[in-house]
């Protein structure tokens, strides 16, 4: 006697997974971006557009101003404030300069020599930044002040002697002259230089530097050949983060400065605030503005690379 069992039913296919829809992980990043370029649009866009259209107005804060498409204003502007221009990008390259020549030798330092003091250090660099910037440029107010210790020891080594034939000081003092400027651009932007150069300087490879060492390089070989090219991107980054914010400063020459140092951006401030010329105060900015892309866009072209910090 046999029995007769029924054979149990194949087994269902498994039921396809659900994919999400192409459509919406296609739009993911534009909503991730929707943030940003509403920031952008409203606090950067909308301003440059009614700048943009104060600079071609006409008339009076009495009577109201019109667009009138006067595009004059911007060539009256540069012929009467040309001086003021050149003496904003004269001192900011200065201090651009100086910024180069004091943070280099310290990011170098930070990168390869620092050990254990590398966290005090780059705390030390960044300790301005825990002050207002207003706080900062009175405090070199105090500095340089006349009869100070500064100006003692810059009279007793004959520097002001130096630097007056050069125009940048005036008899025995500092302040109020086109060297006090620079010193209050130059320290209120270093910690800009030093940063950049910095995290450059830290990503050369050590074992460049041991190779060249084992191919008998000297060392200012070494620094001129391998060093200095490959922190090209630090110096790019940390020249424009110093120069582009500098030449539009008016807090250092109003503090530190006189009516014969006026930057620019002086003109632009007073022109905003007591003259109320709207129109010529934006073009003013968008001339500035201009000067500093054209700059900054022939720079980068000569400095041979495309890699930014």
């Amino acid at each position: 006697m046999s029995t007769l069992t029924e054979a149990p039913p194949p087994p269902s296919p498994p039921a396809p997974e659900k994919r999400p829809s192409r459509r919406r992980g296609r739009w993911t990043p534009y909503w991730l971006l929707l943030p940003g370029i509403l920031w952008l649009i409203v606090f950067f866009a909308a301003p440059m557009i009614y700048q943009a259209s104060t600079s071609v107005q006409t008339g009076s804060l009495e009577e109201g101003y019109k667009v009138t498409w006067h595009f004059a204003t911007y060539w009256d502007a540069l012929s009467e404030y040309w001086p003021q221009f050149l003496r904003s990008v004269a001192y900011a390259a200065s201090a651009t300069l100086l910024c180069l020549l004091l943070g280099y030798p310290l990011a170098y330092l930070i990168a390869f020599r620092a050990g254990r003091w590398r966290n005090l250090i780059m705390v030390l660099v960044i300790a301005p930044f825990f002050t207002s910037f207003l706080i900062r440029t009175l405090a070199w107010k105090t500095i340089l002040a006349d009869g100070g210790p500064v100006v003692d020891v810059l009279n007793t080594l004959h520097v002001l002697d130096a630097t007056g034939r050069l125009g940048w000081t005036s008899g025995d003092r500092v302040l109020a002259t086109p060297l006090a400027v620079v010193c209050g651009l130059t320290y209120n932007f270093l910690p800009f230089m030093i940063l950049p150069l910095y995290t450059s300087l830290e990503r050369i490879d050590g074992r460049l530097h041991e190779a060249a060492g084992d191919l008998y390089a000297k060392p200012s070989t070494v620094f001129r050949k391998v060093t200095f090219p490959l922190s090209m991107p630090g110096v790019v980054s940390g020249t424009l983060l110093t120069f582009i914010p500098a030449t539009g400063d008016y807090v250092n020459a109003s503090l530190l400065g006189s009516a014969d140092t006026g930057m620019i951006g002086n003109v632009i401030q007073s022109q905003f605030l007591r003259v109320l010329d709207y129109p010529t105060a934006a073009a003013l900015s968008f001339i500035l503005m201009a000067a500093i892309l054209a700059m900054v866009t022939l720079y980068i072209r000569r400095s041979g690379t495309e890699d930014l910090v």
